[in-house]
C-alpha cells in the first residue's frame, strides 16, 4: 500500500510552507513536493498607489528583510525619477543605501547561520528536536549564541541610523536618501562599547568561519554529499566580475561556470527571464527563456554569487573566496550545504564593507537626492540575503501604479529547493519501513541551507486557483475541486 507523508509545517524558515512525500508499495520515493501554502499579493494591491509609496509600502511583504525590498522599489523608482540606475545616485545617496544593505546582509545572514542552521549542524540533523533550536544552543554553547545575537543587533543598529528604524524604515526615497549619518551614529557604530564595534563584528565574522572550518574537517558527509545536484546560477555582478551586493549586471553560468547570461543591464531582464505556473504552489518557477522552462531554471544566494563572481574586493573575505574556489576546483561548488560557507564569506566581506564605508565623510555631508526627466517604468534589483531580488514598476499619466512584478529570491530558488528535497528523500527514506523525526528534518535541513523567506515568495500569476484533492486509504485520488 502507497503511502502518503507530509511535513507541515516546515520549521525554522520564514513563512509556511509544507511538504509532501509519496512512497509506493515497496517504499521507494515516487514524488516530492515543497508546497507554498500561503498568498499575499502585494503585486496586485500595490496597483492604484502612487509610486512614490513604494519603497515603504512594499517592504511590508516581510519583516526579516523589508530592507531588501525597501531598495530594490527604491532603486526601480530612481529610474521612474530619472536617477538612472546604481552610479546615478549622488555619492551620499548611494552610500547610505550601501551601508544600509550591508547591515542588512549581516543580521540576516547571522540571524539565519546561528538560530536556524546551527542547531542542526551542533546537535545532528536527528538529534532530539527539544534540544535542536537556539534555546539548546544558548544553553550549551553560549559564546555561539551571544555571538550570534550581537551580531545581529549590530546589523540591526546599521539599519536603524541608515533607515530611520530597525524595522520597514523610510531611508531610501526615489533618487536617493532622506538622512546623513550623524557624527554620533557612526562613532557609536564604528567603536561603540565592548560588544558593539565594527572591528569586534570583523573578529566575529571570521570566528565564525573558524568554526564553519572545523565543523566541515569532522564533518565533510553533511557538508559536502547532503544534497548535491548540477545547477545554473544567476546573480548580479560588478562590472569588472567583483561581487557586488548592491548593483550590478546579471550573469548567469551553467553547471560547468561557463557564462550563459553575458553580464546584461537588469533593466531588460524579462527579455532573459519568464516564469511558469504550477497547481500545487503559490510559488511561480522562473527560468532561463533560452533554456526553456525544462532545464532553464537555476538557483540564487550566497553559493551562486560565489559561483558568478571572479573576486571579491575586501582582502579578508576574498581569502576566504580563494579558499572556497580551490576547493572546488575553480567549478561552481554544487553542494547545498555549501551555502552555509558562502554565506559566512558574506558576512565577513559586508563587515569589512560597513568598516569602509563609515570611515567615508560623504555619508555625514552632501547632496541626499538628484533627479532627472520622468520614466513611466523602472526595474530595480539588488543582491537580497537569500539571493537577486526583482521588482519592476509601471506608472500611469497620474503617477500611479499600474504594474508591479516582484520575483524574489526564494521563488528564483523554488525549483532548486524542490530538487534538494527530493535527493535527500530518497537518500534518506527509500526502503525504510518507519519514517522518523530526523528523517523529516533531513528534509527540512535541505530547505533551510536556502534560507527561504516564503512569505516573501508567494505570489499569483492571473487567476489563482486552490486545489482540493481527497485521497483513500490507498493514496488513489478519488475526488478533486478547483476553487478559484
Amino acid at each position: 500500500m502507497g503511502q502518503k507523508i507530509t511535513i507541515e509545517p516546515v520549521t525554522r524558515v520564514e513563512g509556511h510552507g509544507k511538504v509532501t512525500i509519496h512512497l509506493d508499495n515497496e517504499g521507494k520515493i515516487e514524488q516530492t513536493r515543497l508546497h507554498i501554502v500561503e498568498f499575499r499579493g502585494f503585486e496586485r494591491f500595490v496597483q492604484g498607489r502612487p509610486f512614490w509609496e513604494m519603497p515603504v509600502l512594499v517592504q511590508r511583504l516581510c519583516g526579516i528583510c523589508p530592507v531588501s525590498h525597501h531598495l530594490a522599489a527604491a532603486k526601480a523608482l530612481d529610474v521612474i525619477v530619472g536617477a538612472g540606475t546604481g552610479e546615478g545616485l549622488t555619492p551620499t545617496g548611494e552610500k547610505m543605501r550601501r551601508l544600509m544593505h550591508y547591515g542588512q546582509i549581516f543580521q540576516s545572514h547571522s540571524l539565519h547561520f546561528f538560530h536556524l542552521a546551527s542547531p542542526d549542524l551542533l546537535f545532528g540533523v536527528d538529534g532530539d528536536p527539544a534540544k535542536r533550536n537556539i534555546i539548546g544552543v544558548a544553553l550549551e554553547h553560549r559564546d555561539l549564541a551571544v555571538q550570534g545575537v550581537m551580531m545581529r543587533k549590530y546589523g540591526q543598529e546599521v539599519i536603524k541610523a541608515t533607515a530611520g528604524k530597525k524595522i520597514h524604515g523610510t531611508g531610501a526615497i526615489p533618487g536617493g536618501i532622506n538622512k546623513h549619518l550623524t557624527e554620533e551614529e557612526r562613532e557609536y557604530l564604528l567603536h561603540g562599547d565592548e560588544y558593539m564595534n565594527i572591528d569586534k563584528m570583523i573578529a566575529w565574522s571570521q570566528d565564525a568561519l573558524a568554526f564553519f572550518h572545523e565543523y566541515h574537517k569532522k564533518n565533510k558527509d553533511i557538508i559536502d554529499h547532503f544534497a548535491e545536484f548540477p545547477s545554473s546560477h544567476l546573480s548580479l555582478v560588478r562590472k569588472d566580475g567583483a561581487l557586488d551586493l548592491y548593483h550590478g549586471v546579471l550573469r548567469a553560468v551553467d553547471a560547468e561556470g561557463k557564462k550563459i547570461l553575458h553580464d546584461v543591464d537588469y533593466q531588460e531582464y524579462d527579455r532573459y527571464i519568464d516564469e511558469e505556473v504550477r497547481s500545487w504552489s503559490y510559488m511561480k518557477f522562473p527560468y532561463l527563456k533560452e533554456i526553456g522552462k525544462q532545464a532553464g531554471w537555476y538557483t540564487v544566494g550566497p553559493l551562486a554569487r560565489m559561483n558568478t563572481a571572479e573576486f571579491i574586493d575586501t582582502p579578508l573575505a576574498q581569502k576566504e573566496f580563494e579558499q572556497f574556489k580551490q576547493y572546488n576546483g575553480g567549478k561552481p561548488s554544487h553542494k547545498s550545504m555549501h551555502m552555509h560557507w558562502a554565506r559566512l564569506i558574506e558576512i565577513l566581506h559586508a563587515a569589512e564593507k560597513m568598516k569602509e564605508l563609515l570611515n567615508d565623510s560623504d555619508l555625514m555631508e552632501g547632496e541626499l537626492v538628484t533627479k532627472g526627466n520622468k520614466l513611466p517604468e523602472g526595474v530595480g534589483l539588488i543582491e537580497a540575503p537569500r539571493g537577486t531580488l526583482f521588482h519592476h514598476y509601471k506608472i500611469g499619466e497620474n503617477d500611479m501604479i499600474k504594474m508591479a512584478n516582484l520575483i524574489v529570491s526564494t521563488t528564483n530558488n523554488n525549483q532548486p529547493m524542490n530538487e534538494a528535497v527530493n535527493q535527500v528523500a530518497v537518500k534518506v527514506m527509500t526502503g525504510k519501513k518507519e519514517i522518523t523525526e530526523g528523517m523529516m528534518n533531513a528534509v527540512e535541513v535541505a530547505i533551510r541551507a536556502y534560507d527561504p523567506c516564503l512569505s516573501c515568495a508567494t505570489h499569483a500569476l492571473g487567476q489563482m486557483p486552490l486545489e482540493f484533492e481527497v485521497y483513500d486509504a490507498s493514496n488513489s485520488l478519488i475526488e478533486k475541486k478547483l476553487k478559484h
